[in-house]
């Protein structure tokens, strides 16, 4: 079991190096992401993907290759009722929007569910003519963009600062399954997604299971529907289309199985961001009529490398099964905070000289104020600060090192080298004084 997590876990690898390269090129193009504003947009603009690649995470984790296509259609359908309820003003409440949007995802869901138990229907052909019917339903509901969403949700939409109901929403859901991964259902559920009839011998009730995850399923496209709202403010029948689209491609980004048995509320949130940073940073470039034409082929092409790179993930791991998907990430997130932190403050420093007192300098961090000169312009402090940091790291990973390969027979050649550049930048840690012309001193 222990291996097969571990596994399961190499696959976030992909989709941690394509959102951490992503990141960085958006917030290099387009600064203004790293202010409270352009963050709290972008939660507006990305919950309703999120938690749509939620409720396919679910049923793909389910198996049997059940992929619902109808999801976005769903989430557009109540998107128009709850908008037409409002308008006509039957729906004012907050608990009464919730209550509507929640039970007509998880009516549909449920319906799902036992068509595809009890008539013995393939999900992919339910899921087809679920897309299709929604599809007119919701232009006979609302044939074209319009009404007005409740007045409780008008400035949920703002996108003005980080915090907001939208993201108070996407934390609960996203704290919600990580709970859920606790219970034993879950591990029924897995189980069932990986082997069905293996399950049903082992006793597990395989269809209580899988009207469960459409029953999920249905709850996470209820609250999709709901910040969708909130972001158009109106009701919009058309998008059902491509919010699909955009779901499954966030699906298997995010490395999910939609074989079943493997996937997480981690790799679709990493999936659902790394499709809304290609959109962001294809936005930063001028095509012109094209614009359309290229975010689609950067899309499929996206799609297609991180299928690649998914399939070769089984032999990479095992050159490099000492790198966890989570200290991966911790690396390549302190790179991308970094570059946020340069990018978010560039224009808050002068290269003028500044005269700081004594008190001052003697009460905070750095004991100099940052200049422009030879080298890397540190001083000695911050010099030792970054020393410490790099030795830091290199323990941490020589430590790692040594821990997978003790039960190995012999090292391999790359673990020799890796260990020996550690030592070294150990050593330049401890001996390398912070005066010397390298880091910006002796002038």
């Amino acid at each position: 079991m222990a291996n097969r997590a571990a596994s399961s876990n190499a696959y976030l690898l992909v989709p941690i190096a394509l959102i951490a390269v992503l990141l960085s090129t958006a917030v290099i193009r387009g600064p203004s992401l790293v202010t409270p504003a352009g963050v709290g947009s972008a939660i507006i603009v990305a919950a309703p993907v999120i938690l749509a690649t939620y409720a396919l995470m679910v049923l793909a984790v389910a198996g049997r290759g059940t992929v619902d296509l109808a999801v976005g259609p769903l989430l557009a359908f109540i998107n128009v009722v709850v908008v037409k309820l409002s308008t006509a003003g039957y729906l004012s409440s907050p608990i009464a929007t919730f209550i509507v949007a929640l039970g007509l995802g998880m009516l549909y869901q449920l319906l799902f569910a036992l068509i595809v138990i009890w008539v013995r229907v393939q999900p992919i052909i339910v899921a087809l003519s679920g897309f299709l019917a929604l599809t007119g339903i919701n232009l006979v509901i609302l044939p074209r963009p319009g009404g007005v969403a409740p007045e409780f949700m008008q400035g949920w939409g703002l996108g003005t600062s980080i915090f907001s109901p939208v993201l108070l929403i996407l934390v609960l859901a996203t704290g919600a399954w990580y709970l859920f991964t606790a219970t034993a259902f879950y591990t029924n559920l897995k189980m069932m997604g990986y082997d069905e009839r293996a399950a049903w011998t082992s006793g597990v009730k395989t269809d209580i299971v899988r009207i469960g995850a459409h029953l999920i399923a249905g709850i996470y496209v209820g609250l999709g529907a709901i910040c969708y709202t909130a972001l158009i403010s109106s009701g919009d029948p058309t998008q059902g289309q491509n919010m699909t689209l955009t779901a499954v491609t966030a699906l298997v980004l995010g490395g999910v199985s939609l074989s079943g048995g493997r996937g997480g509320a981690t790799g679709a949130l990493m999936g659902a961001v790394s499709l809304w940073l290609i959109g962001y940073v294809l936005a930063t470039f001028n095509f012109g009529a094209i614009q359309a034409f290229m975010t689609q082929m950067v899309y499929g092409l996206i799609l297609v490398l991180s299928l690649l790179l998914t399939l070769l993930v089984p032999l990479i791991s095992r050159y490099i099964h000492f790198i966890s998907p989570w200290s991966a990430f911790l690396v390549l997130g302190l790179i991308v905070i970094g570059i946020m932190l340069q990018v978010g403050t560039r224009g808050s420093f002068s290269s003028d000289p500044v005269a700081v007192s004594a008190a001052l300098a003697d009460r905070y961090f750095l004991t100099l104020p940052a200049r422009v000169g030879p080298g890397l312009g540190l001083t000695a402090t911050q010099a030792i600060a970054l020393l410490a940091g790099a030795a830091l790291l290199a323990f941490v990973f020589t430590a790692r090192l040594v821990n997978a390969e003790a039960g190995a027979r012999r090292m391999g050649l790359f673990p020799y080298v890796l260990v020996a550049v550690f030592i070294l930048a150990l050593f330049v840690a401890l001996v390398v004084q912070p005066e010397t012309t390298l880091f910006g001193g002796g002038q």
